[in-house]
């Protein structure tokens, strides 16, 4: 940086990449006003320069090759949008090793290679800041880190992926089966052509990693967290919910247990007076308890092009301050500790309560029979619902609640009780928040 000059360059001019250089360019008097600084959008790197983003390029480089810009020694920070592993990995990892700082809001990347990343900056005496890559524009990131730095956190609870929560809440209001809501959230632009990632879990999990990351000082191994999406999902469960006072989202639990971490994503049953099921349709949140500050909620919109550019320009700010200090440790270095393995408790280990439903045979004694297996695996029923017709013939549901019960009991409950012929085998179980 020279005379409070920090250039940027930006990798992928997408949606959020476009959103970022918006800012950069609309908003520099403002940025200059605010910070005291001077930031220059001084080179963008991007495959397709035939679409029309509306914006004023003048002065800025613009390269089809990342290396181009990645080789400018006068760029100060990199911004990377491409999201996904490969090119990002090279990318960044080349962009550390040229001693640039980097902002990403690649949660995947972060989630599964920041060990190497962060090691990467720690040698080259860099930074590499992420505030984008978990719920958009709400700085749950900055408020772990510094606002609740001197909390120990106990438990963290998030919905962390709009597109499946505007799903489950069409569901809700609407009385949708998982498909149709789907197919309502694509033609509105809140999933993807693929949505594997977000409905199967994956998304939030890579989110959850980064969160317990930072509030463990360490590194979670994201291949250790246990994982479930919402496509067993089917309108007569949301209403069962409904029935007993519930809300099901999609939620990522974070819980300090005596022998590590408890980290999962799965369908959840929320009781309607809590704050996250008023959480809806593509809106996030996170629910964090600290050991100082109690309980807290971080809460607003979790993507888009205008919030995600947000964040990572509050990164490009921290930076940019970082490097007027001239300090040789920086802020994102301080946070993680590469070489700290988190440790996580297997979930066949966690209790939870449970949502059991079944479609069963119309025939007397099936519920004693089923009940009768769940006591042999110490787990009692709490509440429990039966249909006595349904319009799938000969079968009607069962829906039980469940006191608390350890998840291994409870897998070996469910693999005996579908083995009898009076079940059928698309039963659901889901946990109590």
């Amino acid at each position: 940086m020279k005379d409070n000059q920090v250039n940027v360059g930006i990798i992928g001019l997408g949606t959020v990449g476009t959103g970022v250089a918006r800012i950069l360019l609309e908003q520099k008097d403002l940025l200059t006003t605010r910070t005291g600084l001077t930031f220059k959008l001084s080179g963008i790197a991007e495959l397709n320069w035939d679409i029309d983003r509306n914006l004023d390029l003048t002065g800025v480089n613009c390269y089809r090759d990342a290396n181009q810009l990645l080789d400018d020694a006068s760029i100060d920070i990199i911004i990377e949008t491409i999201g996904g592993y490969e090119p990002a990995y090279t990318f960044v990892a080349k962009a550390l090793k040229n001693r640039k700082h980097v902002v990403t809001a690649n949660k995947a990347l972060i989630a599964t290679k920041g060990r190497e990343l962060f090691k990467l900056a720690q040698e080259y005496g860099v930074d590499l800041m992420f505030e984008a890559s978990v719920g958009g524009g709400i700085p749950i990131i900055k408020g772990l880190r510094e606002g609740l730095v001197a909390n120990k956190i106990q438990s963290m609870y998030g919905i962390l992926n709009g597109t499946s929560n505007y799903i489950l809440t069409r569901m809700y209001q609407e009385e949708m089966e998982f498909g149709q809501a789907l197919q309502e959230a694509k033609a509105k632009g809140f999933a993807e052509a693929d949505p594997t990632l977000d409905v199967g879990g994956g998304d939030a999990a890579h989110k959850l990693t980064i969160l317990a990351s930072i509030a463990a000082s360490g590194f979670v191994d994201f291949n250790k967290l246990s994982v479930e999406g919402i496509t067993k999902i089917t309108k007569l469960d949301i209403k069962f919910a409904k029935d007993f006072g519930y809300v099901i989202k999609l939620l990522a639990v974070y819980r300090e247990q005596p022998e590590g971490l408890d980290l999962r994503v799965h369908p959840t049953l929320v009781p309607n007076s809590h704050l996250l099921a008023a959480v809806s349709n593509e809106l996030n949140a996170v629910f964090v308890k600290g050991d100082f500050v109690g309980s807290t909620m971080f809460y607003g919109p979790g993507a888009g092009e205008r919030p995600t550019a947000s964040a990572i320009v509050s990164d490009i700010v921290d930076l940019s301050r970082d490097l007027l200090l001239k300090e040789d440790r920086h802020l994102c270095n301080r946070t993680f500790n590469p070489e700290n393995e988190v440790k996580v408790v297997p979930i066949e280990e966690i209790s939870n309560r449970y949502y059991l439903r079944f479609f069963t045979l119309d025939e007397p004694g099936i519920l004693s029979r089923i009940a009768g297996v769940l006591g042999e695996f110490n787990i009692s029923i709490a509440s429990m619902v039966q249909l006595e017709t349904h319009e799938q013939e000969h079968y009607v549901p069962i829906v039980l609640l469940t006191h608390q019960a350890r998840e291994k009991d409870m897998n070996d409950a469910l693999a005996k009780i579908g083995k009898y012929d009076f079940v059928k085998d698309d039963y659901l179980r889901l946990r109590l928040f």
